[in-house]
């Protein structure tokens, strides 16, 4: 699962000079908007502060197309990445939305698909999701918050919403401290497997010759008999796009 998407839990990322070299498949002048791509290793890939590799580090990348038509601007992606929980070896999540900004106030309406390829239908994994959010850019600092809401969540679930915000707090002209909380509310908490919970993450982050590397702590309130070895991580992350 992710969100950038959502609020993006530090991730490690490794790229090839294949991929920084490939020609674009379509000329830039002939298509409106922008493409791009990402590629990422992660030391644990974290959703909403649950572990969803085993503690073990995961291969993630997307491809982004964006266009801006003034006031606002709509975008669409797929990303995906190897997990590692019940009959799931696989997520791959589309997603779509419109987003703008007004001075320092910025906005986003977007829809995600979850899916797990391999994992068996009967199990009810994919699952979809609509999340608005705002943001404020006060200069010294940026705040955002949001909410997640599903109409069946994973595990055929039922209603579910994650509220969440954020933080954001440059330090000089090299890093980045953030901070973010959540909490995650489901409608049937058997099927999910855990009560409804608070998640919180602090996390720093760089960029050194055109890759990001950061490094966080997430957990969550979860009691150890629901959350095991998932909860309370350090990770640290490397990033590239093109």
């Amino acid at each position: 699962m992710t969100i950038s998407k959502y609020l993006i839990i530090p991730m490690i990322a490794v790229t090839s000079a294949s991929l920084a070299s490939a020609e674009p498949l379509v000329a830039e002048s002939d298509v409106p908007g922008e493409f791009s791509a990402n590629i990422s290793l992660t030391s644990d890939y974290i959703f909403r502060g649950i572990s969803q590799t085993g503690n073990n580090p995961a291969v993630q990348g997307g491809f982004d197309y964006s266009y801006d038509f003034g006031p606002a601007a709509v975008s669409a992606g797929v990303w995906a990445s190897n997990v590692k929980f019940g009959d799931a070896t696989i997520e791959i999540d589309y997603y779509a939305g419109v987003g703008g900004s007004i001075d320092a106030f910025s906005w986003d309406l977007s829809a995600i698909y979850y899916t797990y390829p391999g994992a068996d239908g009967n199990l009810n994994y994919d699952f979809f999701e609509i999340a608005p959010s705002v943001g404020y850019d006060f200069g010294v600092l940026s705040v955002n918050a949001g909410v997640n809401y599903s109409p069946e969540y994973f595990g055929d679930s039922g209603d579910a919403f994650y509220t969440h915000g954020g933080i954001d707090i440059p330090l000089g002209d090299y890093f980045t401290l953030s901070g973010t909380i959540g909490y995650q509310t489901i409608d049937d908490n058997a099927a999910w497997g855990t009560d409804d919970y608070m998640d919180y993450g602090i996390s720093i982050s760089t960029e050194i010759a055109g890759f990001g590397l950061s490094a966080g702590w997430t957990d969550t309130d979860l009691p150890s008999s629901q959350c095991d070895d998932a909860c309370g991580i350090f990770s640290v992350a490397l990033s590239r796009s093109f």
